[in-house]
């Protein structure tokens, strides 16, 4: 191989959050050679309309590609337009989530022109990856309903054309450190832990008026606010902030450390998700593979990950289960231990060599 040929070319217009995370892991992979193009996770709206014009501007045209393996905030398809040499490669796209059930008070054109833009990238692409089935499949059965949006001279068969190269590849967990594993949680009260991007979509509401339904009836707890902010962060969580007090709070806001966010699920008892939006939920995978018991909706791609004692179908019923919790929180440990689901085949160390397959020779 000269110089001039790289074996894969990637490109993450948003790096942030479980993006950046499966960056840093493809990245750990040592049998190919590649080149990474990774646009800071600020602005999504405008990196998913604008960013194939500046990664083409800075694609290094003496270089050859075998290999483009982008997630789908890029609009591929503009790429390919603006730089045609990258045509004749393999072209794998990563789809973290898709914009065609995406939850908006009202469709209108721009929200369009995401899910519009992310069918564009799959017709141009040759193998569209995603991280469950829930996605995958929402992505497939949706695609005739949105393209009725259009008014008129509406494509037709495009969810024909696509359905031979999509294929789930679950997202990958890094591996905890061995230090991590060791810690146990000796406190007595229960540890709520909320690991989300601080989003509407994540649903926050309902999460913290449970958690002030439990503090107005005397339960005791303590909660751990995680997970990153943006610049728009919704008001429930200053009104939340206040409303809960010092007294159950332990921790409040993103943890950069890696390290100190995996010891903080591990001390932990319970982790929580509300959300009205998920396609994997890496943040709940996370938790229950440091030892937290995962507590999630009976929707999007939950059911399909977790088995059914981490699953309630109301918020009341999770309301009923944190507030048995807090009295019996040996149930947490108890609850997790009765089944046997083995959560370590969401591992990179057991799907690494998948991902590796797909882009190239398989790891020896």
């Amino acid at each position: 191989m000269s110089e001039a040929e790289v074996d894969v070319l990637f490109i993450e217009p948003f790096c942030g959050g479980s993006h950046k995370q499966l960056m840093d892991l493809l990245a750990t992979i040592d049998c190919i050679s590649s080149d990474f193009i990774m646009l800071p996770a600020k602005k999504w709206h405008w990196k998913a309309r604008t960013s194939a014009l500046y990664c083409a501007q800075i694609i290094e045209i003496k270089k050859t590609y075998k290999t483009v393996f982008c997630s789908s905030v890029l609009n591929l398809c503009e790429l390919l337009g603006l730089c045609p040499n990258l045509s004749k490669c393999k072209k794998i796209v990563y789809f973290h989530e898709n914009q065609l059930v995406y939850p908006v008070r009202k469709r209108e054109d721009g929200d369009f022109q995401y899910g519009y833009n992310q069918i564009l990238t799959a017709l141009c692409a040759d193998l569209l990856v995603f991280n469950s089935q829930f996605n995958m499949t929402s992505f497939l059965s949706n695609i005739d309903s949105f393209l009725k949006l259009v008014p008129d001279h509406r494509p037709k068969c495009v969810k024909e054309s696509l359905v031979h190269k999509c294929f789930v590849l679950y997202f990958p967990i890094s591996d905890l450190p061995d230090a991590v594993m060791t810690n146990e949680n000796q406190a007595d009260v229960l540890h709520i832990v909320w690991p989300h991007r601080w989003e509407h979509d994540k649903n926050p509401d309902e999460f913290f008026h449970i958690l002030l339904e439990l503090k107005k009836n005397n339960f005791k707890f303590v909660v751990s606010v995680l997970g990153e902010q943006y610049s728009q962060i919704p008001s429930i969580f200053e009104t939340a902030k206040a409303s809960l007090g010092v007294e159950y709070i332990k921790h409040w806001g993103f943890v950069q450390d890696k390290l100190e966010y995996y010891s903080i699920l591990q001390a932990a008892d319970v982790s929580v998700s509300t959300a009205k939006h998920e396609f994997f939920g890496v943040s709940m995978m996370e938790s229950a593979m440091c030892g937290c018991f995962p507590l999630c909706p009976n929707r999007l791609s939950y059911p399909e990950l977790f088995p059914s004692q981490c699953i309630y179908n109301t918020d009341r019923q999770l309301y009923k289960r944190l507030r048995e919790y807090c009295t019996k929180k040996h149930l947490c440990k108890v609850h997790f231990g009765s089944n046997d689901f083995k959560f370590d085949r969401f591992s990179w160390q057991r799907l690494k060599p998948e991902y590796s397959a797909i882009l190239g020779p398989p790891i020896v």
